[in-house]
């Protein structure tokens, strides 16, 4: 019996591709996931085509009702994904065409490169949308830590080493900055991807009065005035895959802001820091070492950073040597694309539930803080402050810094007399410096860690989170 040929393959093959050649170029067991946004686009394309007259108005609610069947049956799981059909659009095709004979007429004035363009687009904006709000979901979760331990002061860090005192509050709300910006940027590389490519056919367009403007404006794809956004050039439009770069791009900082805030997480988990506990359920045990409490959950969050990394190098890699204009190495971007999505909006639900469940070992905290050295800073500025200059302020303290180290005690217990043999400027106000409380609230600089600053930004915070 004669077998049929893929629908994807032309009159011009007199066979189909061999079993190995189908199995290795069909890309259905990852780019399904486009099926929704392959239905949406298909839509308004015959919207479009019953518009320039290709399709009657009985053939496009025929074509509507297919459509609407066949996506009931793949959102129930009960759709066949045939891989000799090679993809989504191609498998989505074949039914329409199976339920709807006007179906053959779907792909009228459109190609698969420009199809699978829009089908990315549209997915990639649902997915943003999604991932902003995590992000904000996340930020919500380190402010009100942030809130719930605003008296705690902790040392704060350079070179891991101990270097100046700051609020736990403080520090928590470094990330949520950073993720403020990451969310900026995923709502710019929104506005970028939002753009319709439909039309561009294979490489040149068409001969056919296809309305461009009519499918964007059913998908949505509109600026900030409500008018459509076409590509402007139709090599460009199947070949770009800029807004996939940029996506893995913004990822992978995001990425990287979760992996540095885990670090941190990690560091106060360890019995040398103990500032921090992390709930039962967000660590693991020991196969081996029964008292082992392991931050497994911050330590996958570090790893899977790498993963993001690396997914943005593979796309780029793919991207670098290719002529104009669509090749099929495009195919590998999706599983990157997913891959890296479906990673990053992971990490930050399982980053937003971590930090729920983390208490404060105040105690720990305190005592950390209560280093004098920490003031060393506090008391070169003291010396600026009568008159000396910084440089020399600076050297001065840290000969008291080698006396204290010297003689076996904090830099806090030097003595009046001790102090004033490095710099004569000190005076007896100079000791109540190494007041936690006073130091931290002369810090009143904007951005800086000083409690009505602090009280400002957890402010602006709930605010903007609300």
């Amino acid at each position: 019996m004669k077998t049929t040929p893929p629908v994807s393959r032309s009159g011009r093959f007199a066979a189909g591709p061999a079993a190995a050649v189908a199995q290795f170029t069909q890309s259905i067991s990852f780019d399904w996931r486009l099926w929704r946004h392959d239905i949406r686009g298909s839509r308004a394309h015959a919207a479009m085509l019953c518009k320039i007259g290709v399709l009657t108005r009985p053939e496009l609610r025929a074509i509507e009702q297919g459509l609407d069947a066949i996506e009931r049956k793949i959102a129930a799981g009960k759709f066949r994904w045939r891989p000799e059909l090679e993809d989504v659009h191609m498998n989505i095709e074949a039914e329409l065409t199976r339920r709807v004979p006007a179906g053959a007429k779907i792909h009228t004035g459109r190609s698969r490169n420009d199809q699978v363009a829009l089908d990315m687009r549209l997915w990639l904006i649902d997915e943003i949308d999604a991932l902003s709000q995590e992000i904000r979901s996340l930020q919500r979760a380190l402010a009100q830590l942030s809130e719930r331990e605003k008296e705690v002061i902790i040392p704060g860090y350079t070179h891991l080493q101990r270097a100046q005192p700051v609020y736990l509050a403080h520090h928590l709300l470094a990330y949520v900055e950073m993720l403020a910006r990451d969310r900026e940027r995923f709502a710019q590389c929104r506005a970028r991807t939002m753009v319709c490519p439909l039309g561009s056919g294979a490489i040149a367009g068409s001969t056919l009065p296809l309305d461009r403007e009519l499918i964007a404006r059913l998908l949505g794809l509109l600026d900030a005035r409500g008018e459509p956004k076409l590509t402007q050039n139709s090599m460009d439009a199947v070949s770009d895959r800029d807004f996939v770069v940029e996506f893995c791009s913004h990822a992978a900082l995001l990425g990287v802001h979760l992996s540095r805030l885990a670090e941190d997480l990690i560091l106060w988990a360890t019995s040398e820091f103990n500032f921090i506990r992390i709930g039962d359920a967000y660590t693991t045990g020991s196969s081996l070492m029964p008292q082992k409490k392991n931050p497994d959950v911050a330590e996958l969050t570090r790893g899977k950073s790498a993963r993001v990394i690396g997914n943005l190098v593979a796309v780029l890699t793919i991207l670098k040597g290719l002529p104009m204009t669509y090749n099929r190495d495009l195919q590998e971007d999706k599983e990157r694309l997913f891959d890296t999505a479906d990673t990053v909006r992971e990490t930050t639900r399982i980053c937003t539930a971590m930090l729920q469940h983390i208490t404060v070992n105040r105690d720990a905290c305190l005592r950390a803080a209560g280093d004098p050295v920490l003031m060393a800073t506090d008391l070169a500025d003291y010396l600026v402050r009568k008159g000396l200059p910084f440089r020399q302020a600076h050297h001065g303290i840290g000969q008291l810094v080698a006396l204290a180290e010297k003689k076996g005690k904090g830099l806090n217990q030097l003595t009046l007399t001790e102090l004033q043999g490095v710099a004569p400027a000190f005076a007896p106000d100079a000791l109540r410096l190494f007041d936690l409380a006073g130091a931290l609230a002369h810090r009143n600089l904007t951005g800086a860690p000083a409690p009505a600053e602090l009280r400002k930004q957890l402010a602006r915070w709930r605010r903007l989170l609300d």
